[in-house]
Order: C-alpha cells, then sequence, then structure tokens
C-alpha cells in the first residue's frame, strides 16, 4: 500500500488555482521541496499574485496552456482551479462553466494522458438533504450527487469530463481548507476573521456542516497521490465534522475577538441566492484505506477549541489568552505536520506592478 513515504511527485509539476486556499498553500509547499520545478498558475486579472514560478494564464486559454507544456514538459498536473464564489456562480452560469467545465477539458485535451492528472473537487457535490440518522458516517463515493448550486453542478460536470477521458486520474473532493489566504479574506479562516477583525457581525449556519482539513494535511495528502498510482474518486475531509456556526465559534474565542460579533441562523433564512447545501460530511474512509493511513487530522486539532454549546465562545476560560497569534498558531497551522507556508497576507506589501 502506499504510504507517506510514497514516491516522490513527478517532476516538472504544474499547479493550477494557486489564488485559492488549497492551490496557494500547495504551491509554496511543492515549490519548497522541489526548486526550480514547480510552476503556478494564476488568472491573469489577479495581477498582485506575482512571484518566482507564478505564471499568468487563464484555464480558459487553450494555446497559452499548449505553450506551457511544449515549454516545460510536465510530468504531472494537480489542479486547484475552480470559480467556488457561489453567488458569483448563479448569477453568471456562463462564467462559471467556462471556468470550472471548460477549463478542465482545455487540460485534459493538452495532456492527453501523458501527465499524472490530479483534481480537487468539492462536497459541495451533495445537497446535504436529507437529514440522516445518528450513525452516518458521511457521503461516500458511491452516492449520488445532487448539487443545490450551480458551483457544485459545474464541479460535477468536470468530475464526469475528467472520468470519461482519463481513466488514470485522481478526483479528491474535500471540504474546507484550513490555511492562508492570498488576498487575506477569501478563505474560511480569513473571511470570519476579517470581520471580526474589523468589529463588524458575521453571521453563519447551524445546519451547514462541512469536514474542513488543514492544508498542512492536505499537501501532505496531495504529494502521496501525485506520486502513486490511485484512480477514480476519493472523499477526503477531515475526521471532525463542523457547521459553518461552530468554525465561527472557534475562530471567535481562539482569536480572542468580541462573542457579540457572532451571530447563527439555520440555513433556511440565508435568502435564495446563493441557495446553501446542508450537511455534506464526508465519509474517508475508502481513502485512508487505500492509502494504509489517515491522512488527516482533525481540525482544530486540540480538543480545548472544539465548541460544546452555541454560547461556548462566550466563555474564556482564565490563562487561554485568546489572540490572532494563537489563531495563526493553531487553526492555521497544524502543529502535527511541518512543511514551508505562504506568507501572510497582512504581512506581504502589494505589488504595484502588472505583470
Amino acid at each position: 500500500m502506499p504510504s507517506r513515504s510514497s514516491p516522490t511527485a513527478p517532476l516538472p509539476l504544474l499547479l493550477t488555482g494557486i489564488s485559492g486556499v488549497a492551490g496557494y498553500n500547495a504551491f509554496y509547499y511543492f515549490r519548497a521541496k522541489y526548486p526550480g520545478r514547480v510552476i503556478g498558475l494564476r488568472q491573469r486579472n489577479n495581477w498582485r499574485l506575482a512571484g518566482d514560478g507564478i505564471v499568468a494564464c487563464d484555464a480558459e486559454d487553450r494555446d497559452r496552456l499548449a505553450r506551457l507544456f511544449d515549454q516545460h514538459q510536465f510530468a504531472a498536473v494537480l489542479d486547484c482551479a475552480g470559480n467556488c464564489a457561489l453567488k458569483s456562480c448563479e448569477l453568471d452560469a456562463e462564467m462559471a462553466w467556462r471556468i470550472n467545465v471548460d477549463g478542465v477539458r482545455n487540460l485534459l485535451d493538452i495532456i492527453d494522458g501523458r501527465a499524472r492528472f490530479v483534481h480537487l473537487s468539492v462536497d459541495l457535490v451533495f445537497s446535504g438533504s436529507p437529514q440522516r440518522d445518528d450513525g452516518w458516517m458521511g457521503y461516500r463515493e458511491s452516492d449520488a450527487t445532487d448539487p443545490v448550486t450551480v458551483y457544485g453542478k459545474t464541479m460535477v460536470a468536470a468530475e464526469q469530463l475528467i472520468l470519461e477521458r482519463d481513466r488514470s486520474a485522481c478526483i479528491l473532493r474535500i471540504s474546507l481548507p484550513m490555511g492562508i489566504s492570498f488576498n487575506g479574506h477569501a478563505g474560511a479562516i480569513d473571511w470570519i476573521q476579517s470581520r471580526f477583525k474589523h468589529h463588524r457581525p458575521a453571521t453563519l449556519y447551524y445546519d451547514e456542516v462541512r469536514s474542513p482539513t488543514y492544508t498542512d494535511c492536505l499537501n501532505e495528502l496531495c504529494e502521496v497521490i501525485l506520486g502513486n498510482r490511485l484512480s477514480g474518486v476519493f472523499h477526503a475531509g477531515g475526521p471532525r465534522r463542523s457547521t459553518l456556526y461552530e468554525i465561527a465559534q472557534t475562530i471567535n474565542r481562539v482569536g480572542g475577538y468580541d462573542p457579540k460579533l457572532l451571530h447563527g441562523c439555520p440555513r433556511i433564512e440565508a435568502g435564495p441566492v446563493p441557495p446553501r447545501a446542508g450537511d455534506v460530511t464526508l465519509d474517508s474512509r475508502k481513502l485512508a484505506a487505500a492509502l494504509g493511513f489517515e491522512p488527516f487530522d482533525p481540525w482544530p486539532l486540540e480538543p480545548r477549541f472544539v465548541p460544546t454549546t452555541r454560547d461556548w465562545h462566550f466563555d474564556r476560560p482564565a490563562g487561554e489568552g485568546g489572540s490572532p497569534g494563537l489563531l495563526a498558531a493553531a487553526l492555521y497551522r497544524n502543529g502535527r505536520r511541518e512543511g514551508v507556508r505562504p506568507p501572510e497576507a497582512e504581512h506581504r506589501p502589494p505589488s504595484r506592478t502588472k505583470t
């Protein structure tokens, strides 16, 4: 069986979608391990994301992609691309299909079986309803997809395209990747923290349930998958399920923010656009069995940071000392995993030159 000491990723390696949380953290992880052998793609209009190994190329730009493959002769592709902004996708379905589906089609056309292809999909290919019994472990790979959003529908279409075109490819359905985002407010942690940090309220849902993972764990998993021959669809969610409200509770208390800023409600009160999924917990036992080890630690790692009641974040035990520094150490980073991490957005000066 594969293990954490599996063969290294085939090189050179192309990472797409490095402006997203998963891709951003993976780029710096792989770039540090394989200097000069990793290229990251960003959308052309995201000009602030610049640096060594970063190339501006839209996934829909087939000709530009083909030239990059001719130039670098990539042996593997880790596809983290996609527009995951739920509301934007609902309001502009054509854009969502162009980026999330046509971008994958272009990659498949150009790769044509010549490179290892690993694609990151998402738990929102499921609707989260109806509610399951207490013994339910989460959605399994054999469960039928039934997304409630345009974003989810495009991700299902991309999966089907990959399965039809490249039987050796591996699709990882992930949940919320917990790590630093490029712009400081795109990821789950960054968006919620940015509200609290600027003394603004944040409303999260009691009944939308996810399977969050540290990006530290996800980076290592992607390296193992790139280096082995697993193919097909695998669920890659963390072992601890959390509602969006509970995630916000943890961020509020660990960060030392005003507990009165956090509000909760059922997802039915979220409004019609975008529609919200329910419990989309992922059962990832198939992946662990295939690997021969459990790839994910729970998020948060420390049980003391796991909410137990809806008012849990109002309790501030003496000596706990919630602060942004503690949040960065305990929620952005997994203390059990070592690795290079990207720079924090608030400490990175903005680029002044378009590239």
